[in-house]
C-alpha cells in the first residue's frame, strides 16, 4: 500500500480537526451563552473540551472501528507530547510562573489519576467498568471544578455575550465544527491504519507519533500562543487540563463504548509507554516547585526528552541494531542526568518552602 496517499490522508484529517475544533467551540460558547448558560460552565466544560475534541472524536472513531491500539495510544502519546513539548516550547518562548493552585491540587490529581488509569490496564485490557468509573471521576473533578472556581472567580475566564451572534448562527457553526471534527477523524484514523500497513509497523508506533501529534497541535498552538503574550496560566492549565480530560472523558467514552469485550491495550505500552506518561507527570512536580517558575531550560530539557522517546519509538518499530545501544546509552546516560537535575532542583526548593 503507497504511503504517499496515506500521509495525505492525516494531514487532512489534522487540518479538519483544528478547524472543526474551532467551529465547535465557537457555535457551541455562543449557543451557551444564548442560552443563558452560566459562564463558569461553559469555561469548565465547552471550552476546556475545545482543544481535547481531536483526541476524542479520533479515539471514539477508533474504538467504534474496531481499531483499539489508535484509540488508546492517542491518549497516551497526546499527554505524553502535551507534557514534553507543549509544556517545554512554551516555556523555551517566556519562562511560565507556575500557580500554587497547579502544585497543591492539579497536578497531583493528574498524577494520580495517570497511576490509576496505569494500574487499570494492566491486563492489557479497559474494561466498560474502568470506563464508567472514569466518567463518574470526570463529573466529581467538574463539580470541583466549578466550586473552587466559584470561589476565585478571577481564574475564570469571561465571554462577551455581544457576540453570541443568532441561535442559527450558532447551531450553523455547532453542526459545521461537529461535521469537521467526525469527518476530520475518519480521514485521520484511515491515514493512520493504511500507513501502519505501507511501513510495517504496528498501530501502536502511528497512534504514539502521528496521530497524537496531530491531534495535540491545538494545545500547542494555544499554549505557545499564550506564553508568547504572556498568559501563563492559559498555557499551563491548557496543558494541565486537556491530560485530565484525555484520561477522565476520552479513555472512559472509548472503554464504554467497547461493551463487553473492553478496551484492548498494547502490552508494549502498559510496560512501556504508561510507565513513561506517569513519569512525565511525576517529573513536573519539582520542575514547578522552582521558585513557581519553569525556567527556559527546564522547557529545553523536556523538548529533549520527547526528542529521546520519539527515537526510540522510530528505532523500536524498525527494529534498527542501534535500538540497543540507543537505550543503554539513554538508561546510562540520559536518564540519571535528568534525574540529578530533578533531585537538585526539589533540593534547591525546599529551603525556600520552609522560609
Amino acid at each position: 500500500m503507497a504511503l504517499l496517499p496515506s500521509l495525505l490522508l492525516i494531514v487532512v484529517g489534522i487540518l479538519l480537526l483544528f478547524g472543526g475544533g474551532e467551529f465547535f467551540v465557537a457555535g457551541a460558547t455562543a449557543l451557551a451563552l444564548l442560552l443563558g448558560i452560566p459562564q463558569i460552565v461553559i469555561g469548565l466544560t465547552v471550552v476546556s473540551l475545545g482543544t481535547s475534541a481531536p483526541e476524542l472524536f479520533v479515539s471514539i472513531i477508533s474504538t467504534l472501528r474496531g481499531d483499539d491500539a489508535i484509540a488508546v495510544s492517542n491518549v497516551v502519546g497526546s499527554n505524553i507530547f502535551n507534557v514534553l513539548v507543549v509544556l517545554g516550547l512554551s516555556a523555551v518562548v517566556v519562562p511560565l510562573r507556575v500557580k500554587s493552585r497547579l502544585v497543591r491540587r492539579d497536578v497531583p490529581l493528574l498524577l494520580a489519576l495517570s497511576m490509576s488509569v496505569w494500574g487499570m490496564a494492566s491486563g492489557n485490557r479497559l474494561s466498560w467498568q474502568a470506563g464508567l468509573a472514569l466518567l463518574v471521576g470526570l463529573v466529581i473533578n467538574l463539580v470541583w471544578e466549578a466550586r473552587t472556581a466559584g470561589e476565585n472567580p478571577e481564574e475564570v475566564g469571561e465571554f462577551d455575550a455581544s457576540e453570541s451572534g443568532s441561535p442559527l448562527g450558532a447551531s450553523l457553526r455547532l453542526g459545521g465544527g461537529l461535521v469537521l471534527l467526525v469527518l476530520g477523524s475518519q480521514l485521520l484514523v484511515k491515514g493512520a491504519v493504511d500507513a501502519a500497513v505501507a511501513l510495517g509497523v504496528s498501530q501502536t508506533v502511528i497512534g504514539l507519533t502521528i496521530v497524537s501529534a496531530g491531534t495535540s497541535m491545538p494545545e500547542l498552538v494555544t499554549s505557545v500562543v499564550a506564553a508568547y503574550r504572556g498568559k501563563a496560566d492559559l498555557a499551563i492549565g491548557n496543558v494541565v487540563g486537556s491530560n485530565l480530560l484525555n484520561q477522565f472523558l476520552i479513555l472512559g467514552s472509548c472503554a464504554l463504548l467497547s461493551g463487553g469485550r473492553g478496551l484492548a491495550v498494547d502490552p508494549v505500552m502498559v510496560s512501556r509507554d504508561l510507565p513513561i506518561m506517569v513519569a512525565t507527570t511525576l517529573a513536573c512536580l519539582p520542575i514547578f516547585w522552582t521558585r513557581g517558575v519553569i525556567t527556559r531550560l527546564e522547557g529545553g530539557i523536556l523538548v529533549l526528552l520527547y526528542g529521546l522517546y520519539l527515537a526510540e519509538q522510530v528505532l523500536s518499530s524498525i527494529t534498527s541494531p542501534l535500538s540497543d545501544e540507543f537505550r543503554l546509552v539513554s538508561l546510562v546516560a540520559v536518564v540519571p542526568v535528568v534525574l540529578v537535575f530533578l533531585v537538585w532542583q526539589t533540593l534547591r526548593w525546599l529551603p525556600q518552602r520552609r522560609v
